[in-house]
């Protein structure tokens, strides 16, 4: 593997595009990656579970053989991978390409690195997005941030007054008729956690920190009034934005604002827009690129590729 100091996080290895060539130079090779990241030292069958497994069968598409259950089956079943043509090298190329791509990789990108039509490279980075998305072990009670913990919101959408007439303050959005992300920050883990939510009101954004933060963690927000119904179930304190306050000691949101301005720079700068119906997966996107930012290029890859398991987007679902 060739090895590089990545610039600002000295400890990370990161991974060249000839290194990145010379780990998955074939299919073969990126397929025995996929498995390792998927099974380890020992293949499981999808179906039952059993480890009595013919590892390499003659079928075209399923090498793999239970020989308890006696079905046939591929790393790619029961994966976003699941009935994708492309290739193994592929796939992982585009992971390398997404999770080293800070401020987003387009599908037009996809579309001319990869060798697939734009649409099959748009299907592939979004099935890529759902083996991202963590939500459910998130929402659980032991995985809540514990503070202290920077809570805001930020509003995403083309300008007003380049907008049709049409599709001018909509209602049911937030300010100026864009959509409304609420994120939380964990300054201990500096993990990020973010969600689009209907409205930035009190019943949404109460609902978000609930289902995020710890009860008794300390958060910091702006002076939004929506957040003063927080006050008897967390520690509250604020800065006032409208006044020109951004810090006061330990008091501020700064670390959550540089995420939404990452987040942003993908949105005008790479990607341009994103719908109403597909914003949450580029949240995800990330979101969970954020949260391991700290860890070596390949750890990341193996982060993408394990969370691949039991999650399936068929196109159909995508676009419809």
């Amino acid at each position: 593997m060739e090895k590089y100091k990545v610039p600002g996080q000295h400890k990370r290895i990161g991974i060249s595009l000839t290194g990145l060539f010379r780990m998955f130079p074939d299919d073969e090779t990126a397929e025995r990656w996929f498995i390792e990241q998927r099974w380890g030292d020992e293949i499981a069958c999808v179906r039952c579970g059993s480890c009595n497994v013919l590892a390499r069968s003659k079928h075209p598409t399923m090498p793999h053989r239970c020989r308890d259950c006696g079905k046939q089956f591929s790393v790619k079943l029961g994966t976003v991978m699941e009935a994708s043509k492309l290739g193994y090298q592929v796939w992982a190329i585009a992971v390398y390409l997404m999770m080293t791509g800070i401020k987003g990789t387009s599908s037009m990108k996809l579309h001319r690195d990869l060798t697939v039509t734009q649409k099959t490279a748009w299907f592939l980075a979004h099935r890529i997005r759902a083996g991202l998305s963590d939500r459910d072990s998130w929402l659980a009670s032991e995985r809540k941030f514990d503070g202290p913990v920077e809570v805001d919101e930020t509003f995403i959408g083309g300008r007003e007054s380049n907008k049709h007439e049409s599709k001018k303050r909509k209602a049911g959005r937030g300010v100026a008729g864009k959509a409304v992300i609420a994120g939380a920050k964990d300054r201990k883990t500096k993990q990020v956690r973010a969600n689009v939510i209907p409205r930035p009101d009190r019943l949404n954004l109460s609902a978000f920190v609930s289902l995020t933060v710890k009860s008794g963690a300390t958060l910091y927000t702006d002076e939004n009034r929506s957040y003063h119904a927080l006050r008897g179930r967390y520690g509250h304190e604020t800065v006032n934005h409208g006044a020109g306050e951004y810090v006061s000691e330990e008091v501020h949101t700064n670390g959550l604002e540089s995420f939404w301005s990452m987040f942003k720079r993908g949105f005008h700068g790479t990607y341009h827009k994103m719908s109403d119906k597909h914003l949450q997966r580029y949240v995800t996107e990330f979101m969970a690129r954020h949260n391991v930012r700290s860890k070596d290029t390949m750890e990341q890859m193996e982060r993408a590729a394990e969370g691949m398991e039991g999650k399936r987007l068929r196109y159909r679902d995508l676009i419809a």
